[in-house]
């Protein structure tokens, strides 16, 4: 199996900004070079695979063939027993055109009550993702992770992004929306996969332990506002601008409120203000909003 070595320029074979930071986070450590298949304007192929495997695979192959460079996919969702192992490999798709897991959230929640109902201890569930190393010569590598848990109904916490605030797994007490990142990092499903990748495909003794900290750098920030479905996301988003703030408010460009109010007003006049998505959630746009305001340009 070929190992990836320091140095290695990486392309993270997604557009979804939050799925993008988060594997930038576990690689980055070990020396990689990464660039994600949107900065290079590559297509997203359609998820056509009936499969978590064959769908990061398609996207990993995609990657590696438009940019002559390895590349990195991950497919991943949420998989209900009681619905059948559904919404699976459309757990993107029931968040709708503008990805607002808080719709989904909601079609979950309207299925499992109809069909099962919610009695205690909530029903079985699990987070899966199948991460795929694809090379432009066609050879590839796949590295599964699972969390088994059950799902609590109304959702809970406003950190992490998709079904995060329904899920509690096994032995925890928690959702992963009420965790904090290292919380939730230290077991996830992403990092299960991402262990056995590193086991088969990185150089031994590089980087180090330790998951992401959604309040280390703007990159984290900006993932954050490009996922948010829900007010208490939102409130959790706020909760870290503000932090953010007093660790590296001499960083901003808008430092003051009056400087950070005109930049809310120059964000609100400028055409980049309207969302890409008419049915982007009000939250994200709101998010989006302040996390502009902090800057200029």
């Amino acid at each position: 199996m070929r190992k990836l070595t320091r140095g290695t320029k990486l392309v993270v074979a997604s557009h979804n900004a939050g799925k993008v930071w988060e594997i930038n986070q576990l690689i980055a450590p070990y020396g990689l070079a990464a660039v994600s298949a949107g900065d290079l304007g590559l297509s997203e192929p359609e998820e056509t695979e009936p499969t978590f495997a064959g769908n990061a695979l398609l996207k990993a192959r995609a990657a590696a063939s438009g940019s002559g460079l390895p590349a990195l996919a991950d497919d991943s969702g949420l998989e209900v027993d009681v619905l059948g192992g559904a919404p699976g490999i459309y757990s993107a798709r029931w968040a709708g055109p503008g990805k607002d897991f808080a719709l989904a959230m909601r079609k979950v929640g309207e299925e499992i009550t109809a069909r099962h109902g919610w009695a205690a201890p909530g029903p079985r569930a699990n987070f899966i993702s199948v991460l795929c190393l694809a090379w432009p010569d066609g050879a590839h590598d796949l590295f599964e992770g699972k969390v088994f848990g059950t799902l609590v109904w109304p959702p809970r916490g406003g950190n992490g992004f998709g079904y995060d605030p329904m899920f509690i797994a096994d032995g925890e007490t928690k959702t992963f929306g009420e965790m904090e990142p290292s919380e939730k990092y230290a077991i996830s499903h992403r990092t299960r996969a991402f262990a056995k990748f590193k086991a088969d495909c990185l150089e031994a003794g590089a980087g180090h332990s330790g998951g992401p900290n959604a309040l280390r750098d703007t990159a984290g920030l900006a993932a954050a506002a490009a996922n948010i479905s829900t007010r208490d996301e939102l409130a959790a988003f706020i909760g870290n601008l503000r932090e953010d703030f007093a660790r590296n408010g001499t960083d901003w460009d808008n430092a003051t409120l009056a400087e950070f109010l005109k930049g809310l007003e120059a964000w609100a006049a400028s055409t980049g203000g309207e969302p890409r998505n008419g049915d982007e959630p009000r939250w994200r746009t709101l998010a989006k909003a302040l996390l502009a305001a902090t800057r200029n340009g």
